[in-house]
């Protein structure tokens, strides 16, 4: 799944535009690298997001096209805030 998609989809940010800009500003980091908004992501990558002055660090637990509300927050582990 794409990033800006996954990232979307868990809530971490409430529009995939928005994920879409974060990835373009370079404030998404994958594994350590910046990553694009096309980046696919697979369970057991780390994600480091920088929104503001606000850092936070999760792991992919998970990947699933469609996630209810209560179940969003199962598929990410944070990690560091």
């Amino acid at each position: 799944m794409r990033l800006d998609k996954y990232l979307k989809i868990s809530r971490i940010i409430k529009r995939r535009t928005v994920a879409n800009e974060a990835c373009d500003a370079g404030r998404v980091f994958v594994n350590g690298k910046q990553a694009r908004a096309s980046y696919d992501v697979k369970a057991g990558d780390l994600l480091e997001i920088t929104l503001g002055e606000r850092t936070l660090k999760a792991e992919v637990l998970s990947v699933t096209e469609y996630a209810r509300k209560e179940e969003a927050a199962g598929l990410y582990r944070v990690i560091e805030e």
